[in-house]
């Protein structure tokens, strides 16, 4: 591991280099002249979170926040960057709570990163066969039901694996997430291919802080929930036990072979859950057991929140009678207490996980003003204001208003996921946002008031590789194509049953036959919800319903709306995908992901 100086200012988890910017431009320089191929500059670009897109001679920039944290100037230069650099100017809010950054032409990536680097945001390894972006519980700290805050050791996983030099060329990517809850996991670490939660144990009559581990969880191809791999390790101990896991996972040459099949996932459940645990305990009898050191003083991220937390306000705004009932709504949906007094944590909707920077900015104004000045993000593209004093919340909504994210349904019906599709993504199939843009308008059309409807969840993925989490969701779908006659269809596959909401078991979800074209996937979720609300029983969860009415009966709901049309000037439209203009192609090209 390179040793750098610790830094524990608000929001700089991880180290930036001068060094590595310096590096990264001069190594730009000698590309954009034709001095240093491609092949060369490729792997060396991913490692610094730079990834080429569908679209010819720009750049996606992918930036690391490490369990989601972010502070208002780092808000503010996303705002910076997405103003000047994105013709588009947004950023958006990943599944994996990193943000990403489109459009950016390798001449300007030069400018962006040293940016970002000023207000402590890292891209290196965001994108390569590296470790990932280390997520976590955005409410890690704040809420009453873990047995203590995980954020330190989440940081510190994070330190301890940036730039190590195992972790360089691994076979694949390796995700990694932190929960201090496992009956509400809002973490998801059971599609993680490496999983921590929170636990204590006494030891000797003393409580010891650990963690259950688990191993092997992923989505994409043969999705699969992780194992267990240990039930308790101390925090002494959590970072020896996952070198021993990436040191199997490097060493695994046979997954080195295909690319498709090179996670984790395909190890653990090819020798199955027994065997991999003694695979690790074996490994931890290895020699470089006794020549590392793991010294979590200097690695454990330190940042105390509610030192900068604010009091309550002297003379608090209250709401009118006008707007009292939608205020209250949104804060019934919104908002969640605080286990420390008086508190409270807004969790904000963001449409399709984009901010503007005229959004960035004011975000950045919010938590500064009202709160501690930190935020989180989610897995589900939201972002999660803290340290919110309970007098402040209706300022706060208020203000949220004025940015045009003061919708209430976080983590609702309307609160569709999903990732950018063919607007961005080589991989992409369809165009995965502006069908999440018309699934938000069927359902906002179709005024869900059940209080069960509502807790549906739709994930939405441009391919089968799951970056829009589609397994997971109540309803999911991934793009396809469906050919009639000379002519390509944007179509989707379909995915029922699935759970990610916190506080319920992860499930899932089960693939029904055929494909549906895109211009009837609202149709698609239209005819579901209808369905779930004249058949279930009293109180019955939709993924319950779908477990108990079966497969089948969803697959004949859909038996008309997945014939395709003859082309004809007439059904033209169905031939166009969503928020697109001319006939539709599929076009794939070869990702990065894997380089």
């Amino acid at each position: 591991m390179t040793t750098v100086e610790r830094i524990d200012a608000p929001g700089w988890v991880l180290p930036i280099l001068e060094q590595e910017l310096e590096d990264f431009e001069t190594t730009a320089r000698t590309f954009l002249d034709g001095q240093t191929k491609e092949d060369t500059f490729v792997p060396f670009r991913l490692r610094q979170g730079v990834y080429g897109q569908r679209q010819a001679d720009v750049q996606m920039i992918r930036v690391k926040l490490p369990f989601g944290g972010v502070t208002a100037e780092q808000l503010e230069a996303f705002a910076t960057v997405a103003e000047r650099f994105t013709p588009l100017r947004k950023g958006h809010i990943t599944t994996r709570q990193n943000i990403q950054l489109h459009h950016i032409p390798l001449e300007q990536s030069i400018a962006v990163l040293p940016i970002l680097g000023q207000a402590g945001l890292s891209t290196r390894e965001a994108c390569g066969n590296a470790v990932r972006n280390v997520t976590a519980d955005p409410w890690a700290g704040v809420r009453d039901d873990e047995p203590f805050d995980i954020t330190p050791y989440a940081g510190a996983f994070a330190r301890y694996w940036l730039r190590n030099e195992l972790t360089q060329l691994l076979p694949r990517k390796f995700k990694v997430a932190f929960t201090g809850n496992e009956d509400n996991d809002a973490a998801l670490t059971a599609i993680h291919d490496l999983g921590f939660i929170a636990k204590t144990k006494v030891i000797d009559g003393q409580e010891v802080r650990g963690f259950k581990m688990v191993a092997g969880g992923g989505l994409s191809i043969m999705a699969k929930h992780a194992v267990v791999l240990r039930e308790f390790v101390s925090v002494d101990d959590y970072l020896r036990v996952s070198e021993a896991v990436l040191r199997i996972f490097n060493a695994a040459d046979e997954l080195r072979k295909n690319i498709a099949k090179a996670r984790i996932k395909f190890l653990v459940h090819r020798v199955g859950e027994v065997e991999f645990r003694r695979m690790v305990d074996e490994e931890l009898r290895g020699d470089w057991v006794h020549e590392r050191d793991y010294p979590l003083d200097t690695l454990l991220f330190i940042d105390d929140e509610e030192a900068a937390a604010p009091p309550p306000p002297e003379h608090p705004e209250q709401p009118g009678d006008v707007d009292r009932a939608v205020f209250e709504a949104w804060r019934a949906s919104n908002v969640r207490p605080q286990c420390q007094d008086g508190y409270a944590a807004v969790e904000v909707k963001v449409p399709q996980g984009d901010l503007t920077p005229e959004q960035f900015r004011g975000l950045a104004s919010i938590i500064r003003t009202y709160g501690s000045g930190h935020a989180r993000t989610t897995a589900w593209q939201n972002i999660v204001l803290r340290w919110i004093p309970n007098d402040s919340l209706y300022s706060v909504w208020k203000a949220l208003g004025e940015l045009a994210l003061g919708e209430q349904g976080a983590l609702e019906v309307t609160d569709v996921v999903s990732c950018p599709g063919t607007d961005s993504c080589k991989l992409g199939i369809t165009s995965s946002m502006g069908l999440n843009q018309a699934v938000r308008e069927k359902v906002a059309e179709m005024q869900i008031t059940d209080p069960l409807s509502k807790q549906i969840l739709i994930n939405i993925s441009g391919c089968p590789n799951s970056c829009g989490m589609h397994h997971i969701g109540s309803i999911g779908f991934h793009g396809a194509a469906i050919t009639v006659g000379d002519r390509q269809l944007p179509a989707y596959k379909v995915f029922v049953g699935g759970r990610r909401r916190p506080g319920e078991p992860m499930t899932l979800g089960t693939l029904l036959k055929g494909s549906v074209p895109a211009k009837r996937v609202p149709a698609v979720v239209e005819r579901f919800i209808n369905k779930y609300e004249l058949e279930r029983n009293e109180g019955e969860p939709f993924s319950d319903f779908f477990a108990r009415v079966g497969k089948q009966e969803f697959e004949d709901a859909l038996a008309d709306l997945k014939l395709p049309p003859e082309f004809s000037t007439e059904t033209m439209p169905m031939f166009i995908d969503w928020a697109r203009e001319g006939l539709y192609l599929l076009e794939r090209g070869e990702g990065e992901c894997a380089v």
